[in-house]
């Protein structure tokens, strides 16, 4: 009676889990019913999840994340030196035939956690790379990115960030980075973000209190060049505690973009530049607008020329310059080259099979969400 109702609790829990596999494979690869996930379901989860989330002061999805990693390497492990230990104490005969049942009960678990795993994250978060992609569900038509319209921009993106070099000055006097001046940071990019919401293509915020966390394992994210992350399992999001002050306020409005269902990189990267440098709040303005120089850089050597590039570098602050190349020795001095060169290939792997063809090059998509942004504007 016993072995009946194991079998019959295994099997409705394998049956459970098919159906939620079958579930999220369907919404994975309809846009029609990812949006309507985007909207109605991840926001209702997302809320369930960061509101338990939050009562914890340390960041709950590394840990998991972590602890997951150690079982599903340590237990088979485990199981391994078991099953030696038994073929020297029992008959080889009945040795080999528990080694055989063994290995199959070992393994057809790893694999069903791993796979509950896969559920977890699609259902609570992961789905959000189904719903269309920005142009579509805001309307907006994707800019031509000739060297005129470029060279406009960037000119004027660049008198914007020059315009604000000396909040630089005064971001280091104040010492920016203490915790009150963050929370002042972290306000006002909440009340640009409610600002904001459906007609813009993102979700209004569900949680009115969200507790951004630190990285668990910030060291080892320095290493491999990770400034920030979305932690699906529990609804967090998570910022390297080596972020310096001036970048803080812009990754933090970028973080927060894929708390709310924005899963695109690029598409996170131009809603924390809307947001930033719309702020009354200078500091959050010059980061909006530093945040995106190196990809407005790259756009500016890549399509206009090395000539160009160097005119326009000419004529961005020196102080601006000199922060731009002691950020990138700063970042370069934690980082670990394997580490860094293994996530970037990983993410990018990760990227392209969840519907973002561009891989890690969407992040760069920015520039051109921004100029079609304000071609709307215009209209």
């Amino acid at each position: 009676m016993k072995l009946s109702n194991t079998f019959n609790r295994l099997r409705w829990r394998h049956w459970l889990l098919l159906s939620l596999l079958v579930l999220v494979l369907v919404i994975k690869w309809s846009p029609y019913l990812g949006y309507i996930y985007t909207l109605y379901i991840y926001s209702t989860i997302g809320r369930i999840l960061s509101s338990f989330s939050g009562i914890f002061p340390f960041a709950i999805g590394d840990i998991f994340i972590a602890l997951s990693i150690a079982w599903v390497i340590l237990y088979p492990l485990y199981e391994i030196v078991l099953r030696k230990r038994l073929a020297r104490r029992y008959a080889f005969l009945a040795a080999k035939g528990n080694s055989y049942l063994k290995t199959k009960t070992v393994w057809g678990r790893v694999a069903e956690y791993l796979l509950w795993i896969y559920v977890w994250f699609y259902m609570a978060w992961g789905l959000n790379y189904s719903q269309p992609n920005i142009y579509q569900r805001t309307g907006m038509k994707p800019a031509e990115v000739d060297k005129d319209k470029l060279r406009e921009f960037a000119y004027r993106y660049a008198d914007s960030l020059n315009s604000l070099s000396e909040e630089l000055s005064m971001m280091k006097v104040n010492g920016l980075a203490a915790e009150s001046c963050r929370k002042q940071m972290e306000t006002a990019i909440l009340r640009e973000y409610d600002k904001i919401g459906r007609k813009e293509g993102i979700n209004p915020s569900f949680n009115p209190h969200p507790h951004v966390k630190t990285m668990v394992f910030t060291p080892l994210s320095s290493m491999a060049g990770v400034t920030g992350s979305m932690a699906p399992f529990f609804c967090e999001f998570t910022l390297n505690g080596d972020i310096r002050p001036h970048d803080y306020p812009a990754i933090y409005a970028h973080e927060y973009a894929h708390f709310l269902g924005i899963a695109n990189e690029g598409e996170a990267n131009f809603y924390s530049y809307i947001v930033c440098t719309s702020s009354t709040n200078q500091a959050v303005r010059f980061s909006g607008y530093y945040h995106i120089f190196f990809h407005v850089l790259h756009n500016v050597f890549d399509i206009l020329g090395e000539k160009e590039g160097e005119k326009f570098l000419n004529h961005i602050r020196p102080e601006i310059i000199r922060l731009a190349k002691d950020d990138r020795h700063y970042w370069l001095s934690k980082r670990s080259k394997v580490l860094d060169a293994a996530q970037d290939f990983v993410f990018d792997l990760y990227l392209k099979g969840n519907n973002v063809s561009e891989g890690r090059k969407s992040y760069s998509g920015v520039v051109a969400l921004i100029l079609a942004w304000e071609e709307q504007k215009k209209k």
